[in-house]
């Protein structure tokens, strides 16, 4: 008899109408949080390059601060849309922590490149068009992205992963620059 009586109750028409204008002005709420945090996104993003641009810092370290101040943002606004919205997101906070943590695990070797990476672009040891020597490999630098480093020889292409040049020692010999013999 009571859940007779409790679902008599839910759906009396005043009482479902007031339940269903609480959960739109939540959903509106979730949503209007999510796009606050979305346009931050973007601001934070405008902000950053012309910081760089002011500062002529390296471009690749800009894209990468760029897009992960974007990524942040914007799964904080999906996060905080969802409590607002009135779902349970501690389970998905949890969640999420485990697979990135999984995640992390798995992926150790591109996690420690790309961290390597960053680290590259951030101290700049060499620069494009560098000549580099790392172990029995040697050519010129001509791209550093987050995961390997491209060098050319006359005959051959070389991708070195970053965490080896971060961790080896490396011979740099500078474009520009007159060596003493």
């Amino acid at each position: 008899m009571d859940i007779t009586n409790d679902l008599v109750n839910w759906l009396d028409p005043s009482t479902l109408m007031t339940r269903l204008a609480d959960l739109g002005v939540r959903i509106a709420a979730g949503i209007a949080i999510f796009i606050l945090f979305w346009i931050a996104g973007s601001v934070a993003q405008s902000v950053l390059r012309r910081i760089f641009l002011k500062r002529d810092l390296n471009r690749d370290v800009e894209e990468l601060a760029e897009q992960g101040v974007r990524i942040v943002l914007t799964t904080l606004g999906i996060v905080t849309g969802l409590g607002t919205m009135g779902i349970d997101v501690g389970a998905l906070v949890a969640s999420l922590g485990l697979v990135g943590f999984a995640v992390g695990f798995a992926l150790k070797d591109a996690i420690s490149n790309l961290l390597s990476g960053v680290l590259i672009l951030l101290y700049q040891p060499f620069e494009r068009g560098d000549t580099v020597a790392v172990g029995p490999k040697q050519g010129r630098v001509v791209d550093i992205d987050l995961r390997y480093t491209e060098l050319e020889t006359p005959s051959q292409r070389i991708l070195v992963p970053n965490s080896h040049l971060f961790s080896n020692v490396v011979t740099v010999d500078k474009v520009g620059v007159e060596t003493q013999d």
